[in-house]
């Protein structure tokens, strides 16, 4: 049996690393909060109020929208957390209980950022370009532009797919192949509104249903039985 709470010294100075690195809003939201900041400052000296007041209001919903909140993941062991924060919008199970497939649909005013929903290896990342369909199609997950990862643990393997939406053209992965990662850890986000789709290959226990409303790094999605 795998646990989540034993981890490797090097891991845990990743771990640091990543939530300083990470602070307040993530580093690529910057651009986005300092123009229209920037941009504020000629209507303000020239007494021009409302430009001014409309483009900080940009810059307060930029820093709203790439916040980056600190998450404490379950220490049960066996859990498979969600990936991103957003609606379930589909569940789709194989035999047995495995490859089961969950898609998590982000609106704007989600966080964007994604985690890693177990502790494992990455041991793929596939990068595909595409179109830009409503996330929550059918065809999104085959034809929008996407980027998966796969994690290995002990005895199991899931993925992680990011999706662009109509809004999102750029996806954002921190990490390689072959890294580690834990529980809950920090691996890209997605500009503007996207989805997130889970897959595990194995048997596992279903805790969610569509509908549900989840926070990336925090709500269980399902339980392993191995």
């Amino acid at each position: 049996m795998f646990s989540f709470e034993t981890i490797e010294p090097s891991l845990r100075r990743t771990v640091d690393w990543s939530r300083r690195r990470h602070a307040i809003v993530v580093r690529e939201g910057i651009p986005f909060v300092v123009v229209p900041i920037v941009l504020a400052i000629a209507p303000l000296a020239l007494g021009s109020w409302l430009p001014a007041m409309i483009l900080l209001a940009v810059a307060a919903f930029m820093i709203y929208f790439f916040r980056d909140p600190e998450r404490t993941p379950p220490l049960e062991p066996g859990i498979v957390v969600a990936p991103a924060d957003g609606r379930i919008t589909l569940i789709k199970s194989g035999e047995n209980n495995r490859d089961l497939l969950v898609s998590i649909f982000l609106s704007p005013l989600d966080v964007h950022v994604n985690r890693s929903p177990v502790s494992g290896k990455i041991t793929r990342i596939s990068y595909s370009r595409g179109k830009f369909l409503n996330a929550m199609s059918d065809q999104a997950r085959l034809e929008n532009e996407h980027n998966a990862l796969l994690i290995e643990g002990d005895g199991f393997t899931v993925g992680c797919t990011q999706i662009a939406g109509v809004l999102a053209r750029r996806i954002v992965c921190w990490k390689n192949k072959g890294d580690s990662i834990r529980i809950g850890e920090r691996f890209g986000m997605i500009k503007f509104g996207s989805r997130t789709d889970l897959t595990i290959n194995a048997r596992a226990e279903l805790l969610v249903k569509e509908g549900m409303r989840v926070r990336g790094g925090v709500t269980p999605i399902a339980r392993l039985l191995i």
